[in-house]
């Protein structure tokens, strides 16, 4: 991977900024490359699933909501886990615990392509999505001491780009993997690709780890991380088919709204938390991860949707929806880094009210244009190209907007936690899909449809309004220091 210089008509000061030699030069992109390779892997893993949905429940003669905890575990574990992997990685070695990561990301893997069943699949995704908490956040801490300070932006921007360009394309690789060959191979195909990256790894990447680094993380912390949106997602998922006003269902959104206040208290009280609040005195900081959580939501119950829909409803196979659906991502592809250049240049709050516009207006396209009878290049294909563009403007400068208010020392917990906040953003997306569209019968599934895009643009748009939400007050810049 080559990353062009950012042009300038004084170059002088540019190479004034940038004093390595050619070889390190050299060995940085080699370095961004792997690790993004190894990000690239791991975020293609929440998304890949979605186009072998329909596929997995009738081979498993399951239903939506049970097979929904196939992507629902994922999420859960990948955030629960994702902000004391940090921790391990500045105790243990940051190389040594990417390796083990993308190593027992391969052998996960393979679980899930060999799994007999629909809760074998579930467990095997949760171990899985453990050891990808492990590669993602050690996979930016290895790459940022590689670059000056002038340089890490477009590094963190590149590094970003990757993920959100992974969880775009995954549809599309998973129908041609389950179209020629078997939904088991959307799983099996991880295993070269890791063995690649440690392999390389192993000569490439320089073992670092932070002297003073603390002991680990509180575990009941990490436990409740996953708990609170784990509950709250049954109660949504559940909800249509048990009725909102069963026990269950209230007692679950009960636990959810108590198990808040007790990740709180006990992130306050613990000698070794599992979150740093202190971070969220940052006001960027606190604002992108609030506006990644609910555009996330919005993101991946899109995701989901559109593949269900050109299958049962217009009837494609499963090679074709994902073609049908691929223009979305390759506009993502094209403008990602771009975005992520002019989110560093003019700061992340224009591009990112931008790419919230640009996808509440692909999706109010579908909702309104879309109907039971395929006309793709009409209706479908002019809001997959609006979307895809408002996702280009948003994930990926999310990802380096989130940490750009921090030092570098907090970039790689400032990432985790981000990331994060992003895949408890996709369990409450995938939740909030199957509740709108319910159990849908022939006749009335296209307005189940249409309802489903009306509240994924909202939620998308309101993303973007959380950016402008005014100060309440302003915080002292002592504060704000004593933050990071």
């Amino acid at each position: 991977m080559t990353i062009p210089e950012r042009t300038s008509a004084a170059p002088a000061p540019a190479a004034a900024e940038d004093p390595r030699t050619a070889a390190d030069r050299r060995r940085a992109l080699r370095v961004l490359a792997l690790s993004s390779l190894g990000v690239f892997v791991v975020f293609l893993d929440t998304t890949i699933v979605n186009v072998a949905f329909a596929t997995i429940s009738r081979g498993f003669h399951t239903t939506t909501g049970h097979l929904a905890w196939v992507l629902n575990a994922y999420s859960l574990v990948f955030a629960a886990v994702l902000i004391p992997a940090g921790r391990l990685a500045d105790r243990y070695g940051r190389k040594r615990v990417f390796l083990i990561g993308i190593t027992g990301f391969a052998v996960t893997s393979a679980l899930c392509g060999a799994a007999p069943s629909a809760g074998t699949l579930i467990g095997a995704r949760a171990l899985q999505a453990a050891f990808a908490a492990l590669v993602t956040p050690t996979s930016l801490a290895l790459v940022l001491p590689e670059f000056p300070p002038a340089r890490r932006p477009m590094a963190i921007g590149t590094w970003g780009a990757m993920g959100a360009a992974a969880a775009a394309l995954g549809p599309t690789i998973g129908a041609l993997l389950t179209q020629y060959a078997s939904w088991r191979w959307i799983f099996l195909v991880n295993v070269p690709v890791c063995a690649v990256v440690v392999l390389v790894g192993l000569r490439l990447l320089r073992e670092s780890r932070e002297p003073h680094a603390g002991g680990l993380p509180d575990p009941l912390g990490v436990l409740l991380v996953a708990a609170m949106p784990a509950v709250l997602s049954l109660a949504i998922i559940e909800g249509p088919s048990w009725g909102w006003a069963d026990p269950r269902v209230i007692a679950a959104f009960a636990a959810a709204a108590v198990l808040l206040p007790v990740f709180l208290l006990r992130t306050r009280a613990a000698a070794d938390p599992v979150m740093d609040l202190a971070l969220f005195r940052v006001r960027q900081f606190r604002v992108v991860n609030a506006a990644s959580l609910v555009f996330s939501s919005a993101f991946y119950g899109l995701l989901l949707a559109n593949i269900l829909f050109l299958q049962n409803v217009w009837g494609y196979s499963v090679l074709r929806a994902a073609l049908a659906s691929a223009p979305s991502p390759l506009v993502v592809t094209a403008v990602a880094r771009t975005a992520s250049r002019l989110g560093h240049a003019h700061g992340p709050r224009l591009v990112l009210s931008a790419g919230a516009v640009f996808w509440a207006a692909g999706g109010t396209l579908l909702a309104l244009r879309t109907g039971g009878h395929p006309h793709w290049a009409a209706d479908f294909l002019p809001a997959s190209l609006v979307i895809g563009l408002g996702i280009g403007l948003t994930l990926p400068v999310q990802s380096g907007a989130a940490v750009q208010a921090l030092p570098p020392a907090r970039f790689a917990v400032g990432s985790a936690i981000n990331a994060s906040f992003r895949q408890l953003g996709a369990v409450l997306g995938i939740s909030v899909f199957v509740a709108v569209l319910g159990t849908p019968t022939p006749a009335t599934a296209v307005d189940s449809f249409h309802r489903v895009w009306w509240v994924l643009a909202a939620l998308g748009l309101a993303s973007g309004l959380l950016l402008h939400l005014p100060r309440l007050r302003r915080a002292a810049p002592e504060a704000e220091a004593a933050a990071v």
